[in-house]
């Protein structure tokens, strides 16, 4: 346990939720949690089952309908055909990552991930005695690792390589010419790839495939928790290759039972036509809201080398103000009541001069967080 990193922006929030009920007026633009609700399709197919009283365990692999709509939906939105006995459905993809993690690592063996990115992976990676290797990625490769990097770090002990797109906390894409040639770097070395696609439907301007699309032998994990706007419901899937199946199943079945029953049934609604409309909606609303943010920021003297292209976050240099960004958000946090994501959360790679914004907030409230900053910043 003393190698599992801390998540420092939870200590941000539990002292922005002190602060919440000191009374004074806190604007979140840490958290990566939509600010919308549970779509309203989803909400009553949730209140239908829970009124039959019938929330018993599902098998451990998930609810065969939703497996299938899963199934279908791959092939609906991205025109990938996938078995829906590969599909494991997951408490979060949290529970995806750790039965990605747990079915195919060895103790000692290591996965290449790029810097920054999201914290929790490399914990993910230390709970099966496995090590990560941290590249530093930078804006010539959208802050993501591509074939070159990866040859240039394989070691004797790489088992594979995990590829956020977008990503967390950059928002930035891999192009799906060089997402197949990472594949394929990986593929020749007898690797796994590991795809987090947790982000998809999340993108503005540009096209987002699966690693499925190019590799049938990738772990994808994906969620209902951002797109699909069903964080504290706790559901998302892995797709295993079809060698793993057995491992999955035997593994699921001992770390989680199943997830949750009423949230697998809930979930179902989320292909619904209806539903998707409400979902395509926040998405542009999204986007408005990375065009106001990114624009206010840069007025601001922050420096965003990539616009983000996907999922809901800025990550900004703001070493023009600060070259100590956890304490910058600390006192922003005291001040002026805003809050926000240090970069140290994140990686290594120049954290002290970042910071992440989540446009989780309305445009109105992220109008009165700019307002605020700028007074911090003269001040």
């Amino acid at each position: 346990m003393q190698g599992i990193t801390s998540f420092y922006v939870m200590e941000l929030l539990q002292r922005a939720k002190q602060l919440e009920q000191l009374g004074r007026d806190i604007i979140h633009m840490e958290i990566g949690e939509p600010d919308f609700p549970t779509p309203p399709a989803v909400l009553e197919a949730g209140r239908r089952f829970l009124k039959t009283g019938d929330v018993k365990y599902t098998p451990a692999a998930g609810l065969p309908q939703l497996r299938t709509a899963i199934a279908d939906f791959y092939r609906q939105r991205h025109g990938i055909e996938v078995a829906a006995e590969r599909i494991f459905i997951t408490p979060g993809a949290s529970g995806a990552f750790l039965l990605a993690f747990g079915i195919s690592l060895n103790p000692g063996e290591t996965v290449i991930m790029a810097d920054p990115c999201y914290p929790c992976n490399e914990n993910f990676v230390r709970l099966f005695d496995g090590d990560t290797q941290r590249v530093a990625v930078a804006a010539d490769s959208s802050y993501q690792l591509d074939a070159g990097l990866i040859a240039g770090h394989w070691r004797e002990t790489t088992k594979g390589v995990l590829i956020a797109s977008p990503s967390n906390p950059t928002g930035t894409l891999i192009s799906n010419e060089a997402l197949q040639q990472a594949i394929r770097a990986v593929q020749d070395r007898g690797g796994c790839f590991y795809s987090d696609e947790i982000y998809h439907g999340l993108v503005y301007g540009a096209v987002a495939d699966s690693a499925l699309a190019f590799n049938d032998e990738s772990f994808v994990i994906n969620s209902f928790s951002k797109y699909f706007g069903m964080t504290g419901w706790r559901i998302g899937w892995l797709v295993v290759p079809e060698a793993f199946i057995p491992a999955a199943e035997k593994l699921a079945q001992n770390i989680f039972i199943s997830a949750p029953t009423h949230s697998q049934h809930a979930a179902l609604a989320s292909f619904g036509a209806e539903n998707l409309t409400e979902l395509e909606n926040r998405r542009l609303e999204f986007m408005r809201r990375r065009d106001f943010l990114y624009d206010n920021l840069l007025r601001l003297g922050f420096k965003v080398v990539c616009k983000p292209q996907g999922a809901f976050y800025l990550y900004a240099d703001c070493s023009a103000f600060s070259n100590d960004s956890f304490q910058f958000a600390v006192d922003l946090l005291e001040t002026e009541g805003v809050a926000v994501t240090p970069g140290k959360d994140f990686g290594y790679n120049h954290a002290n001069s970042h910071i992440r914004f989540a446009y989780t907030a309305s445009i109105d409230r992220m109008s009165a967080a700019l307002t605020r900053m700028e007074r911090f910043i003269c001040r």
